[in-house]
């Protein structure tokens, strides 16, 4: 995959940062299932992944809240743990069934490493379950550190999350970009002074622009001049 740049961009000592869920990989129709697996445990009948589709970035239990409130069900708090661990479980035995990196991502992922950029995957979903991913699609070799929910004391929108993924991987928070679809990526990115570009096919309910991104692509081929209109200069000397 070719990304032309009038002016090669030099990545030497950046560190880009991705979102996973709505930003690397469509995950969308998993997830769904894994929320209609729950919603079965009560006799439930399935709801579509485009009824789901705005409640995938606040996580998995509001996916489950929202999918009962369809149905007009209410749940005490404890039945909703339970469904939320059998969510978790059924979900982590069928991770990537459907779920598939959006188009171009590989590609431009070794592209950015080719140039020398480090890369970094800041997510709200647990480790575990987002190096199962990524490793099931062969994409985990690619990043220098790979940060869920669990990974740290702290996570998104704290900006303690994405400082922390950028130095785990070995990276400077005035040399970084993150990379997201929500409102609580971008605001992430605000808190901890890294500039951001947003992605428009994620699963924001609302316009990704209204979160003032520096930048904003529908398609991963769009992505370094995005990259180059906001990558802080390298500092050298």
């Amino acid at each position: 995959m070719s990304h032309p740049l009038s002016d090669p961009l030099d990545l030497t000592d950046a560190t880009i940062v991705f979102d996973l869920d709505g930003t690397l990989v469509d995950t969308a129709p998993d997830l769904t299932a894994a929320a209609n697996h729950a919603l079965g445990l009560l006799g439930l009948a399935p709801v579509s992944v485009a009824q789901l589709h705005p409640f995938i970035g606040f996580g998995s239990k509001a996916m489950i809240d929202a999918g009962l409130r369809f149905h007009a069900r209410t749940v005490a708090e404890g039945e909703l743990t339970l469904l939320h661990d059998r969510f978790l479980t059924f979900y982590a035995d069928n991770v990537a069934v459907a779920s598939r990196p959006f188009e171009g991502i590989t590609e431009l992922l070794d592209h950015l490493r080719g140039g020398g950029a480090r890369l970094a995957v800041c997510t709200n979903k647990v480790e575990h379950l987002s190096r199962l991913l990524l490793r099931t699609l062969d994409l985990d070799h690619r990043f220098a550190a790979i940060a869920g929910r669990d990974t740290f004391d702290v996570f998104k929108p704290a900006p303690g999350h994405l400082t922390r993924t950028i130095e785990m991987a070995g990276g400077r928070v005035d040399r970084a970009v993150m990379v997201g679809d929500s409102e609580v990526d971008l605001a992430t990115a605000a808190a901890a002074g890294v500039p951001s570009i947003g992605v428009t096919f994620g699963y924001t309910p609302h316009p990704v622009h209204t979160f003032n991104p520096g930048a904003v692509i529908d398609h991963y081929r769009a992505f370094m001049p995005a990259l180059a209109k906001v990558l802080p200069n390298r500092k050298t000397g």
